[in-house]
């Protein structure tokens, strides 16, 4: 695949399009999608599915949007393999009037972001940018994120999909395309239908640099101490009153420094996270988010926050304390180690691209966490996300292309070992 072919997918060109779309999700709301302004890209998306001969393609009263690629091949035992990419953008930056920026045949230079000159992508820190010198760098202009997390993975697997169709000389077997919304806070598939997908396996596009592939993410859970104090009026409270919000306090400050928190972990070590605090004297709540790849180090984490809480508890007479945990996501390795084929024919289609495999272990979750653990597998592929989540980030065409081509290679590599 020469990149002038690749061209005419036209994968910069629509992703573009896409990044001016508002479809930042909302960790606030109680609705599905968590943003209305999401189902805006995703109806826009069935339009352009069904232009290119996706004729199936439709959105679910969810938001999902799902539509099937044709089988090319003669042969009838080719497994129907998926490719998945979420919408929304993430509530920690600005995702609205993105005003995209091509900058052409990248010299290596520090990009100035022209709408806040404070804002420097420099490649002296961004180690990845140092590499693309002759690279189409596209940034958004300084006020907003860019949205390359995830819109480069909708636009590949958008002009995947267009590329397949118009080569039908390219044998394969039939593949299921999919976008979904919300992965950004943490409930990309909550209502999605594995059985109505109908793919054995599939593979996200919401990765790093280009030729990283991941089959591992942290286990996670939600953790909630609540620490119940008693409540009377100021002015009479001697020997009454028990402040809650002190005792949460004394158990925050117990919390090892270093040591087991994000700022001070790294690689395969896990980490416990209070994020947010619902405090007030009669009752406080510290919210967590526990961390780690083995499964089992999540227990063990939860019982030294419980220890902790006894001990904070104990020193202040009259107060208590309850505790409340839920499952968020579960290692996908788990369950692919149980699939190798899926992995392994996802590397065979990234080295085919000519690109050096990079496997790593996600700190974090995707949606092919809980996917995996729903009956369907589902590892990660990279899109060409870069500087995630804040307004230096950043994405290059030419990675991009390489996308495209690796989502092709894939699908040819399920029907060649088929």
């Amino acid at each position: 695949m020469t990149r002038t072919e690749l061209q005419s997918t036209s994968v910069a060109e629509r992703f573009l399009r896409y990044v001016q779309v508002d479809t930042q999700s909302s960790d606030r709301s109680s609705t599905y999608p968590s943003t209305p302004k999401q189902l805006v890209l995703l109806e826009q998306l069935v339009e352009e599915l069904k232009a290119i001969g996706l004729t199936d393609a439709a959105r679910d009263d969810w938001g999902y949007v799902m539509a099937t690629i044709p089988a090319t091949t003669k042969k009838t035992n080719v497994p129907v393999i998926g490719f998945l990419a979420h919408v929304d953008t993430s509530p920690e930056a600005e995702g609205a009037g993105v005003r995209p920026i091509v900058h052409k045949n990248y010299a290596g230079q520090d990009i100035t972001l022209p709408d806040d000159p404070s804002v420097v992508l420099r490649p002296s820190e961004l180690k990845q940018l140092a590499k693309k010198v002759g690279h189409d760098i596209i940034t958004a202009s300084g006020k907003t994120l860019l949205g390359a997390d995830d819109k480069a993975g909708v636009a590949e697997i958008m002009a995947a999909a267009e590329y397949l169709i118009q080569h039908p000389e390219i044998a394969h077997g039939t593949i299921r395309v999919g976008f979904t919304p919300d992965e950004e806070v943490g409930a990309g598939v909550v209502h999605f239908d594995v059985k109505r997908f109908g793919a054995v396996a599939a593979y996200t596009l919401d990765g790093g640099p280009v030729g990283t592939f991941e089959i591992e993410t942290f286990s996670a859970d939600a953790m909630t101490i609540t620490f119940q104090g008693f409540n009377t009026h100021p002015g009479y409270a001697k020997g009454r009153m028990v402040n809650s919000i002190k005792v949460a306090a004394d158990f925050i400050g117990r919390l090892p420094d270093p040591g087991l928190s994000p700022e001070t972990t790294e690689g395969r070590e896990g980490f416990v996270h209070p994020n947010q605090i619902d405090a007030s004297v009669d009752r406080t709540s510290v919210r967590f988010i526990i961390r780690d790849f083995a499964t089992p180090g999540l227990r063990e984490k939860e019982h030294f926050l419980e220890k902790l809480a006894a001990e904070a508890s104990a020193a202040w007479p009259g107060s208590s304390f309850s505790v409340e945990v839920k499952e968020s996501y579960r290692n996908m390795r788990e369950v692919l180690e149980k699939h190798p084929e899926i992995a392994d024919n996802a590397r065979e289609g990234i080295r085919r691209a000519g690109l050096e495999l990079t496997e790593g272990a996600i700190r974090g979750g995707t949606d092919g966490s809980r996917l995996s653990y729903m009956g369907l597998p589902t590892p990660n592929v990279f899109a060409a996300e870069y500087s995630i989540h804040s307004r230096l980030e950043w994405t290059t065409v030419q990675d991009m292309e390489k996308a495209v081509e690796v989502i092709v290679n894939i699908a040819r590599v399920w029907e060649e070992r088929a």
